[in-house]
């Protein structure tokens, strides 16, 4: 191959490698609702849990909750809605939390 060929060709290979590797971090609404993402695109938890099948065991769940700061995580149960919800502790208060089936933590409100 000519050398301008092989220097179009790996252009365009470190061009779409860094188009597809965005994710934001702010971004509440990729993370919000019952749309189910093929991709995730953000860090951010949901301001709301998102209703679905969710298949964390009560261990899995308690994990994810302390991963995201709290502690002393206790009476997890999933609703009927397969919403991880329990107690914990977080900035030495007890709160409500919850955990949705694409693992965004919240405290209920």
């Amino acid at each position: 191959m000519k050398p301008s060929v092989l220097g179009v060709a790996a252009a365009l290979v470190l061009v779409s490698g860094a188009c597809c590797a965005q994710v934001t971090h702010g971004d509440t609404n990729a993370a919000s609702g019952n749309n189910n993402q093929a991709v995730a695109t953000t860090s951010a938890n949901a301001p709301k849990p998102a209703h679905g099948a969710n298949s964390f065991t009560v261990g899995q769940a308690k994990t994810r909750i302390e991963k995201d700061g709290y502690s002393n995580v206790t009476d997890l149960r999933k609703d009927s809605n397969g919403v991880w919800r329990g107690k914990a502790e977080k900035g030495g208060t007890t709160t409500m939390v919850w955990l949705d089936y694409k693992g965004n933590v919240g405290q209920a409100q």
